[in-house]
């Protein structure tokens, strides 16, 4: 206990001392040297007793095995020279954990999608073999580790890992026509769905989504890529009010070769999850959903693709999809996060239809981690503030609505449990403090051992001046209380007036003003403040960690509250005496994109400069799935989708305004900065505008980053 207090203390004055360097953007985003270190490809074993971490050198790609309780490595799984593992991504284990899956020259698709060449170690031989000659996706052991399923050209194959022969099992997969066993765009970009296949616990059955995008229209960008002619990349998007994908859920046995299609008394919109239990009797719990995205059926189908309704939750607004779900064998129940009481708490969801809510209070349940044999279940939760993340225990059998809490420093933690729940690592950080990672024993919350704890990150750090991260509270004009930070320069001065830099994303659910450390941003965020500048950032009304009523009351009308918000805000900073009410500007990404050019357009009056980074400039041109979730579809509320339009307030433009988007974005398409464009100029306003070639919403690659930085930084100095 001592030692960690100790390392607690030390990283948080290396943190604030007093130093004399500058922090340059060419440190930022081109050298990247404030890039904290972290524990590399850890894994629990399947003992529960043992984790995995990795080290990737220029030569030799190894995987220690470690013990839990004492943090030494106890064995060298793997330790290859073998030129086919150098870029080597991911990995998993069979069973037997005497293979071991991997993943090299992975390449993107979207945003999560990727395929990979997959090599097949044997730990025991150590040989090393092809799954496939081609770069497929999802490669997955089934849970006795005898196959691997993966996706190959929209068509799922199954390789028999004994005999060494691969089986095809769908036949009609097609680029933009049919998928199966992986997601569509919109299903990956909004539900977080890409891998669409199943194995059941008893490795017999693999139940898998099939798309049918044929009635889906296609969205076109062009590459440019230094050629004589451009190239087009054409896919499938569903804009508001469009049609989605027909999606379909089946059934393989592996015994029989027989394909079962599961049918259903309702027809859904969406099946955002699909997910095993019972592992000697297999039944599949489906998620049906319909268009609006207010309503959900908890599903249970047997193998032979008998269904019926477990029960139904029901929201005025939307409901939130995740994957808080689990199966409890001893009490012949499920786990459930709602937010039907106005926070999202556990529930207990029985098979008879009863339920009994678990946790409760005026605070949220953030991520439910698992339960143990003992029935106690653990959690991560904001009880201690709305910008906190706590890790918590509870019994099962509890009454009390809340449970102790196992991780000790205030800030944010993120936790990763052994099997069986024993041992569990965290990675806590908070503003000031760069992530450090503990592995810890369950039973009494002490710390085994600092896996890594930043030293040497940290007396890089204690060599620039920097400033602190204060947080604090603004209540509106109506009475509503917004968490918000700010930094100052090193040297502020009370008696002096400073411009004041606004960063914001503002978006449904999103959280900008958490105790948690801010990775790059930060650090431009010290350039700014070097440069004369106070930043600081608000979270509206319609952002996450306050509740359902504070989150969903955007409801119908994105942007207008959370514009009200910024503007009130905005004159309230201009108030304070050390702050020139002239000379404020606001930028976003994305959403925050969105809104700094709604800022910029409504809040003329307000807002002196604005830039806005891959903007949503009219909800009509965004995904179906996201938007009219929070909007319903444009034929149902055009005037929601048209009020709040920034392409439609361009005549209020007053203030110098930059655009920045990606050629190649496939997320918020160009076409969004375009019709801006066209409605700048048709308003007679002038603006700034950079389009980034073949980047894509990240934009980011070589030197685009530090590009983007510096262009969005020397607009900030010459117009603020």
């Amino acid at each position: 206990m001592k030692k960690t207090f100790i390392l607690f203390i030390c990283i948080c004055i290396s943190v604030t001392s007093f130093g004399q360097k500058q922090v340059s953007l060419e440190e930022i985003w081109l050298n990247y040297e404030f890039y904290p270190s972290g524990v590399s490809g850890f894994k629990s074993m399947y003992d529960g007793e043992h984790y995995t971490t990795t080290e990737k050198g220029d030569d030799v790609i190894k995987i220690y095995k470690n013990s839990f309780e004492t943090g030494e490595v106890v064995e060298i799984i793997m330790d290859s020279e073998d030129e086919r593992l150098k870029r080597m991504g991911k990995y998993t284990f069979n069973k037997s954990e005497d293979k071991i899956l991997i993943a090299t020259n992975t390449e993107s698709i979207y945003r999560y999608s990727t395929k990979s060449v997959y090599y097949i170690y044997n730990t025991k031989t150590k040989r090393i073999s092809n799954l496939s000659e081609n770069k497929v996706m999802y490669a997955t052991f089934s849970p006795n580790g005898k196959n691997i399923a993966y996706v190959f050209e929209n068509n799922i194959y199954i390789y028999n890992i004994l005999l060494g022969n691969t089986k095809q099992i769908t036949f009609d997969g097609e680029k933009n026509k049919v998928i199966n066993g992986a997601s569509d765009w919109v299903y990956e970009e909004e539900f977080a769905l890409v891998r669409s296949f199943e194995w059941s616990g008893d490795s017999e059955t693999i139940a898998y989504f099939r798309f049918d995008e044929s009635d889906v229209k296609e969205f076109s960008m062009d590459l440019f890529k230094g050629g004589l002619y451009p190239t087009q990349e054409v896919f499938k998007y569903p804009k508001t009010g469009e049609d989605n994908s027909k999606v379909t859920l089946h059934l393989y046995d592996l015994q029989t070769k027989r394909t079962t299609d599961l049918k259903f008394e309702k027809d859904y919109e969406y099946f955002p999850r699909i997910k095993w239990f019972n592992e000697e009797n297999p039944q599949l719990v489906i998620y049906g959903m319909n268009r609006h995205q207010n309503e959900l059926d908890f599903i249970i189908s047997d193998i032979k693709g008998s269904s019926y309704v477990l029960f139904t939750e029901t929201d005025q607004y939307y409901i939130d999809v995740h994957d808080n779900l689990r199966y409890l064998t001893k009490q012949e129940s499920f786990i459930w996060t709602s937010e039907k009481n106005g926070f999202n708490h556990i529930y207990l969801k029985y098979l008879n239809g009863n339920e009994k809510q678990i946790t409760n209070g005026n605070w949220e349940v953030t991520n439910f981690y698992g339960i143990d044999d003992k029935d106690y279940m653990y959690y991560s939760s904001n009880e201690s503030g709305s910008i906190h993340s706590t890790m918590y225990k509870m019994s099962l059998t509890s009454n009390l609505g809340k449970g102790s809490p196992m991780t000790k420093i205030t800030g944010t933690n993120n936790v990763t449990f052994s099997k069986g729940m024993k041992y569990f690592m965290n990675s806590y950080s908070n503003h000031n403090t760069a992530p450090v990672y503990t592995l810890n024993r369950t039973s009494d919350r002490e710390i085994i051992e600092v896996l890594e704890d930043n030293s040497a990150f940290n007396k890089t750090l204690s060599e620039y001046d920097l400033s602190e991260k204060e947080f604090f509270t603004i209540e509106t004009e109506v009475g509503v209380e917004l968490n918000a930070w700010m930094m100052k320069p090193t040297d502020f001065d009370s008696k002096k007036e400073y411009p004041l830099y606004m960063f914001l994303y503002g978006g449904p659910g999103s959280q900008q003003v958490t105790d948690s450390w801010g990775w790059f941003n930060y650090f431009w965020y010290q350039h700014l403040n070097q440069l004369g500048y106070i930043v600081v950032c608000v979270d509206n009304r319609g952002t996450g960690g306050k509740g359902a009523e504070f989150k969903k009351m955007t409801y119908q009308e994105l942007g207008k509250y959370e514009t009200i918000d910024q503007i009130n805000a905005a004159k309230y900073f201009g108030s304070l005496d050390y702050i020139d009410s002239e000379r404020i500007g606001i930028q976003g990404w994305s959403y925050g994109g969105y809104m700094s050019s709604l800022a910029i357009t409504k809040g003329s009056d307000v807002f002196k400069m604005a830039i806005a980074v891959a903007p949503v400039t009219n909800w009509r041109y965004y995904d179906n799935i996201y938007t009219e979730r929070y909007m319903r579809t444009p034929q149902e509320n055009a005037s929601g989708y048209d009020n709040n339009s920034p392409i439609n307030h361009v005549d209020k433009l007053k203030g110098s305004y930059l655009l920045v988007h990606g050629s190649a974005d496939d997320n918020v398409h160009v076409q969004n900065t375009m019709e801006m464009i066209s409605a700048l100029v048709r308003a007679n306003k002038q603006f700034d505008l950079f389009i980034y070639p073949d980047k894509n919403h990240g934009i980011y690659g070589g030197n685009t980053r530090y590009h983007l930085y510096k262009k969005m930084t020397d607009f900030i100095l010459e117009n603020l």
